[in-house]
């Protein structure tokens, strides 16, 4: 095979193909105590390859309640009996920059978290799966692979005093959508790429999963020899390789942006929402808590206050990058601004932690999602920015340009269409003839189909514990009205946001006989065929449906039966029927492999 893509020759297959291969790492975090009992019902007693796992405890570090504590001890007792060597306790860090000390050229890498990507800074190929599936490697050591299409973006120059990562991962976002890039790979190539550190290529890589990709990664360069001191192979696309799409970027014309709320690809310049007034600000996780972006917001914050009132909050992504930060001055010089320094923990951006924003608040965030109740208050906004943005915007208490000459000021040139935040309301059943109606809510994310605060209060090997909270605050009818043999119709990039599993494993519990969808975030489709949930994507299903419409399914026959309209559907491939057909990927390893 020749004229290769970076997916392509690293699986040693077409764009297209589905594959089969045995990661070299797989990740787990808090989750681990989930994945055991999984795990354990597949009929799992040791790991097939204890060196094949990495095992970090991050995002409830330190425990919150007896619960968590009690699930952490678990995890170490696991760690134990396995001879798991790659184990990380709370406060050591952020898992994805921990990966940092694992990750190498070449590899394959897995992990049941979405932000998994962010090795791909390291020329590893690098993505999340779900819990379910985490558990099956652990029993089996392989996964299987659809080999993606890919996306080239070409970077050419460098970005402006005060312009970053996070700005050049925003403008990318914003110009492609948060569905632009779903289930494909980001290749970054171009002159620009020479200028971008591992800490960028990191920040860039990460936020590959708020574009749908499956994967981002970046060339094995003199950068990344810099990174390892040492000569490095790698692998690369061959010139001439086929791309879905390319883009060709200026860094030079990027200027400070921000996500607003409530989707990541509402993007708009510092200019366009500058003076709206921030209460919080959080500098920190696994996309912009490096040592780099401590220094860029304390060489801000230095021999100066943040605003009366305001509250920051700082959370360095690893206790080593909290060590070096103590040496280097950066600990004291925000903290004497006024910053609270957190442990190493993804918990602020999750909602699980510290840091929860009070009603009304608007918040100004390094992290990568800004969904209505991300941080754990659905009663507060959220925008994201770079470190540089939020210091500033900190000493001001509204949102503030960082660059020193501001004279360039354009309106962000991509202005995407943005679905409403949806909030069904009591009066607005959705529920006719077992058909749950969403076909109008697009970007229908994790955290409203079962909130983040909750991951770990109720694991994902719960199913009786995760059905009365499906899609609270969202429907609240939902968890009571769902009964088995419905099917539930919604439009665009359905699943987004969390690779946590919690609503599949609902739904199929609940004996939600299919799911049809316009368009589906990667993860959530194999954490549906690993829960044994038929998922039919079919934009002319979703547009044909009137709600009251009478909607019959055969799957045998591959048909789907609007009203009068007759709609043919795929047959999945034999493995995954097989799976469907167990009810899950626990049964099927049980009783088949």
């Amino acid at each position: 095979m020749q004229n290769l893509t970076f997916v392509e020759k690293i699986f040693r297959a077409k764009c297209g193909s589905i594959v089969f291969k045995t990661p070299d790492i797989v990740l787990t975090h808090d989750n681990t105590a989930s994945i055991k009992i999984t795990f354990e019902k597949m009929g799992g007693d040791r790991v097939k390859d204890p060196d094949q796992l990495l095992v970090v405890l991050d995002h409830n570090a330190p425990p919150t309640n007896a619960k968590l504590a009690t699930d952490y001890q678990r995890v170490r007792e696991l760690v134990q009996k396995q001879g798991i060597k790659k184990f990380y306790d709370a406060g050591s860090g952020i898992c994805h920059q921990i990966m940092s000390y694992h990750a190498k050229p070449g590899m394959i890498i897995v992990g049941s978290d979405s932000h998994t990507c962010t090795a791909g800074a390291f020329n590893a190929l690098a993505a999340g799966i779900d819990r379910t599936e985490a558990a099956g490697l652990w029993k089996r050591g392989e996964t299987w692979f659809r080999v993606p299409e890919s996306i080239k973006i070409i970077l050419n120059g460098k970005l402006p005093q005060g312009v970053y990562a996070k700005d050049l991962s925003l403008w990318i976002i914003g110009m492609i959508g948060s569905a632009g890039a779903n289930y494909m790979s980001i290749e970054y190539h171009g002159e620009g790429v020479k200028s971008l550190s591992i800490s960028d290529r990191m920040t860039l890589a990460n936020l590959a999963s708020e574009m749908g990709a499956k994967n981002a990664v970046f060339p094995p360069d003199k950068v990344l020899e810099d990174f390892y001191e040492q000569k490095v192979k790698g692998i690369w696309a061959d010139e001439g390789a086929q791309y879905f799409k390319e883009y060709e970027i200026n860094l030079s014309d990027l200027v400070p942006l921000v996500a607003a709320p409530h989707h990541v690809d509402n993007v708009k310049s510092i200019s366009e929402v500058k003076g709206v007034k921030v209460n919080q600000g959080l500098i920190g996780t696994c996309t912009n808590g490096r040592l780099e972006d401590l220094r860029i917001a304390s060489k801000i914050l230095d021999g100066k206050q943040i605003v009366s009132g305001f509250q920051l909050l700082v959370a360095p992504a690893s206790k080593e990058i909290y060590l070096d930060a103590i040496k280097e001055g950066i600990i004291t010089r925000l903290m004497k601004a006024g910053a609270t320094i957190l442990g190493s923990s993804c918990g602020p951006c999750l909602g699980t932690g510290q840091g929860i924003p009070a009603d009304g608040f608007t918040v100004i965030s390094t992290a990568n999602r800004n969904f209505l109740g991300r941080m754990g208050n659905k009663n507060a906004q959220i925008y994201l920015a770079s470190p540089a943005t939020v210091a500033c915007s900190a000493l001001t208490g509204e949102i503030t340009d960082p660059r020193t000459d501001a004279s360039h000021q354009i309106k962000f040139p991509f202005q995407k269409e943005q679905s409403a935040t949806i909030l069904i309301q009591e009066s607005d059943q959705r529920k006719s003839n077992g058909v749950w109606d969403y076909s109008d809510v697009d970007h229908l994310n994790t955290d409203q189909m079962f909130a983040g605060n909750l991951t770990y209060e109720v694991l994902s090997s719960d199913p009786d514990g995760i059905r009365p909270h499906l899609f609270k605050g969202f429907d609240d009818s939902f968890a009571d009205g769902v009964e088995e043999g419905d099917i539930l119709i919604a439009g665009e990039n359905f699943g987004c946001g969390s690779s946590r599993e919690h609503p599949a494993v609902g739904l199929a519990h609940a004996g939600v006989r299919a799911v049809i969808v316009k368009s589906v975030n990667r993860i959530f489709y194999r954490s549906a065929i690993n829960q044994g949930l038929l998922l039919i994507v079919n934009r002319e299903i979703v547009e044909s449906y009137h709600r009251n419409d009478v909607l019959v399914l055969d799957f045998q026959e591959g048909v789907v039966q609007v009203g009068e309209k007759r709609f043919e559907i795929p047959v999945l491939p034999d493995k995954l029927q097989q799976i469907i057909k167990c009810k899950g990927l626990v049964n099927w390893i049980r009783t088949v492999i």
